[in-house]
């Protein structure tokens, strides 16, 4: 479902027949976290400016789900503050007009002198509190590794 949201909204801005999938579902295993990755490409109509079409695709489907507009506006109802960052997109822009961007999970904010460290789950039908909750604290744990570790 993810991938055919992302696919939905390049192909606004793509020529006919250019948006591709190039990795479906591939496992990128790291130290502390296994990602389930895929990537989406496409070729941008000659009148677009990439920075349009990366703002229109944002925030991703696999933060908001679907329908996408109206799963914004609970999430702006229900959480108590601004995300920052979190859940928004990093990347780069070459001069060629290629590039590369992700969605900002599992990530540390430093603001004045608090620091932050989010993390959260996909909420379906079938979750459960407590299990997304203990999902959420698996998430942050080696984070906050980190953080004791570079503390002694």
């Amino acid at each position: 479902m993810i991938v055919d949201l992302l696919r939905n909204d390049l192909s606004i801005y793509a020529n006919t027949g250019s948006v591709k999938t190039t990795k479906l579902f591939e496992i990128e295993s790291f130290n502390q976290v296994h990602h389930m990755v895929s990537e989406i490409t496409a070729t941008l109509k000659n009148d677009i400016n990439p920075m349009q079409m990366l703002l229109t695709a944002l925030p991703g489907g696999s933060i908001t789900g679907a329908p996408k507009i109206r799963a914004m506006q609970i999430i702006e109802e229900l959480e108590g503050a601004p995300r920052g960052a979190y859940c928004g997109t990093l990347g780069y822009f070459n001069f060629d007009g290629t590039g590369r961007w992700n969605i900002l999970i599992r990530s540390f904010q430093q603001y004045q002198n608090q620091l932050s460290i989010w993390a959260g789950g996909g909420i379906t039908i079938a979750s459960e509190a407590e299990a997304e909750y203990q999902e959420s604290l698996d998430k942050i744990s080696a984070m906050l590794n980190l953080m004791n570790s570079t503390a002694e």
